[in-house]
């Protein structure tokens, strides 16, 4: 398969994510500041998920230019990855809906841990299939940023039984520490 199809397809899906979540977002009944403010908590995870979906559509498209040939098993990984990332809009919405509560809190640490852990599948297969020597495997090397925001993750959902502002701070650090594209990929591509 030509990889332009596997992106092009993947651009597609990240694009309908990206529009279920802005239509969960809903006017505010009244008119005034208050009302619009009373809505802050959907609006911010609206928007931490926005920045989640785009990093992952930016490494996307970094990463599958260092993929010669796309394989059965690398299109599988990807809509495995793909899954779980199409559940970020229902974690989304209800974590927006209950900033506070411990249990959706922890569903959005799983909806963000499960896309990062497919991420990683999807390397294994990619690297399996081009070699330990690829432009991929080279670039990533031991990919701490991966591991630590796993454990970042990890965290977040335990800690979200304890107080979910931890969670938060977590899932938000991940993704401050993301936000720039990946400077291996880059160098790699440079």
């Amino acid at each position: 398969m030509v990889r332009d199809r596997l992106v092009a397809f993947t651009d597609g899906v990240i694009a309908v994510i990206i529009t279920i979540m802005v239509l969960d977002l809903k006017a505010p009944a009244d008119v005034t500041w208050q009302a619009l403010r009373q809505t802050s908590p959907v609006f911010l995870s609206y928007v931490l998920s926005f920045v989640y979906v785009g990093i992952y559509w930016n490494n996307h498209h970094h990463f599958y230019h260092l993929v010669g040939r796309v394989t059965g098993g690398i299109l599988w990984s990807n809509l495995h990855w793909l899954f779980w990332l199409s559940l970020v809009p229902f974690a989304t919405r209800w974590t927006g809906e209950h900033p506070t509560a411990s249990v959706p809190t922890a569903v959005y640490g799983v909806a963000l841990l499960m896309p990062a852990l497919a991420w990683v599948l999807m390397q294994i297969v990619i690297i399996q299939t081009q070699g330990s020597e690829s432009p991929l495997a080279r670039a990533l090397g031991r990919d701490w940023k991966g591991k630590v925001s796993s454990v970042c993750y990890l965290a977040g959902i335990f800690a979200a039984f304890i107080d979910p502002r931890v969670s938060d701070a977590l899932y938000i650090l991940v993704a401050l520490m993301w936000l720039v594209p990946d400077r291996r990929i880059e160098r790699a591509l440079g």
